[in-house]
């Protein structure tokens, strides 16, 4: 941090939907090229790695089985960096599957958060394949690199905390979470936080997009907090 400021991006990657291998070497590129730039914090779109309109393409194994060696794989591959990278992907647990951000950070898995607020209208059913995440933080046991077994923090209500930059408390929400009348990110500026990141994969629809510029811009202002937004592209499926 110099003078009080962090350096942050958002990366939109060209998704493939259900390409988990092509999305993945999609994050490695823009890692890449955060590295470069000397970014601390990097936030990826909502279900980036497996693509959000998979459909019913989520309910089967291989594709969290091919999304868990993925994590793995960026895990190993961003070990050096200090960076705190958030993306997302779905995950399974106690046979209910879950929308999630992930947060990783010198290849080591630190958290997972789970979407309050799940659409079911219009274009949206997401209730069908994912459930609602729970406040309170359970501890997941994980296998990471080189069979390091450890536990993982999962639940709405996750602040991350540095240990060299005293004022820098991250929390996550997910796109429907920000548009919800109570957002999870109310709660996480009180208990703290600094800054919001926000994982997202909103659709373009006539108004909306500057109405979600200005929704951003407000949560921001009355939070008195940094807002990281990255939505998803336009390679999504229709």
């Amino acid at each position: 941090m110099n003078y009080g400021f962090i350096r942050v991006a958002t990366a939109t990657i060209k998704t493939k939907v259900a390409d988990i291998g092509h999305n993945l070497d999609q994050m490695q590129y823009f890692f890449d090229q955060s590295e470069k730039n000397h970014i601390q914090i990097l936030v990826f779109p909502e279900l980036c790695l497996t693509g959000y309109t998979c459909g019913d393409l989520f309910l089967q194994d291989v594709l969290w089985e091919k999304s868990l060696y993925a994590l793995r794989r960026l895990m190993a591959y961003t070990q050096s960096s200090d960076m705190m990278i958030w993306f997302g992907m779905p995950w399974r647990m106690h046979g209910k599957l879950y929308n999630v951000m992930a947060m990783i950070q010198k290849g080591r898995l630190h958290g997972l958060v789970p979407k309050s607020h799940l659409p079911n209208y219009n274009e949206f059913y997401e209730q069908r394949y994912f459930t609602s995440g729970m406040r309170e933080a359970i501890a997941l046991p994980f296998q990471g690199l080189e069979d390091e077994m450890y536990r993982v923090p999962f639940g709405t209500d996750l602040i991350f905390a540095s240990h060299e930059i005293p004022n820098l408390s991250v929390s996550a929400e997910i796109c429907e979470d920000l548009w919800s009348p109570i957002a999870p990110s109310v709660r996480h500026c009180l208990a703290g936080a600094t800054i919001i990141v926000n994982g997202s994969a909103s659709n373009s629809l006539v108004g909306k997009r500057q109405y979600r510029r200005e929704l951003v811009n407000s949560q921001s202002a009355r939070l008195l907090c940094a807002y990281v937004y990255a939505n998803a592209g336009p390679s999504e499926s229709t």
